[in-house]
């Protein structure tokens, strides 16, 4: 476990930030990002509507943060076949991709802080 004080996670988490704008991979807003985090890091099925549950925010904000990611290639979106009415929300290489260098990115800020 990592004990940090509440100005050194604002620190880590502003060089993370500052780093990712510095870098080539797209910024997403923080709703974006989430978004990502959880369909990334919680077990699937990720629906539109179970995304604007957990984010406690309306389904046509979900919907636009998706069309944007999905421009991207970060995540992908198919039709349910067992219930046509939903969307399910996918994975794909390139968000994982981008999680991962993300991730690497907040490994190395922290250990410029400990």
């Amino acid at each position: 476990m990592v004990d940090l004080k509440s100005g050194q996670a604002l620190s880590l988490w502003q060089k993370s930030m500052l780093e990712q704008v510095r870098g080539s991979d797209p910024d997403l807003t923080v709703r974006q990002l989430a978004i990502l985090l959880t369909v990334y890091l919680d077990p699937p099925p990720h629906t539109v509507r179970g995304l604007a549950s957990h984010l406690n925010v309306t389904k046509p904000v979900i919907t636009r943060a998706l069309d944007t990611m999905g421009i991207m290639g970060l995540v992908a979106r198919r039709r349910d076949e067992r219930d046509r009415r939903n969307v399910l929300i996918q994975r794909t290489v390139k968000g994982s991709e981008y999680l991962e260098r993300l991730g690497d990115l907040v490994v190395e800020q922290a250990r410029e802080i400990g």
